[in-house]
């Protein structure tokens, strides 16, 4: 079976019910965790986004903490699926001031790791591919948030 267009199915949905349209999210939700996650973002944790941040930033705390560091490898695999699951938090929120500061936030982390991170070419380079994405999100923000995020930015750096 092939996807509809977007605009097909907003078309779509516009003719069910209030009832009907609750039966099919409950629907989608019960396919993918994904779905699921969204759901919960959308009705629970949208209208509080700082206490999202926060909730977000003590997963990562958490995934940092169960880290296997016994080889590069592992290191490599964990920080990469940490850094897969803060880019699903952020395109659950679509806020830049949200993808900015988790993103700060990982980076801040990953360069406090231990085992350093500078003896290994793939995170080094790991964490310069998104301190560069960080400076370009940047530049679609307030100045004033600008210049707070381009301080933290510049402490991380040195």
């Amino acid at each position: 079976m092939k996807a509809v267009t977007v605009k097909e199915l907003k078309t779509e949905l516009s003719h069910y019910s209030q009832t009907e349209l609750v039966e099919l999210c409950l629907r989608l939700s019960k396919f993918k965790k994904e779905n699921k996650e969204l759901l919960t973002y959308l009705l629970f944790e949208s209208s509080n986004e700082e206490g999202y941040i926060s909730s977000i930033k003590l997963e990562i705390d958490e995934q940092f903490e169960l880290v296997n560091t016994k080889t590069y490898y592992f290191i490599k695999k964990s920080i990469r699926k940490i850094l897969r699951s803060v880019k699903t938090a952020i395109r659950y929120s679509k806020n830049k001031e949200t993808e900015v500061e988790l993103l700060l936030y990982f980076c801040k982390k990953l360069k406090d790791f231990k085992p350093s991170i500078n003896k290994n070419t793939v995170l080094k380079n790991l964490f310069n591919r998104e301190i560069a994405s960080i400076e370009k999100k940047m530049l679609v923000l307030h100045e004033d948030l600008q210049y707070d995020y381009e301080q933290v930015l510049q402490q991380l750096l040195d």
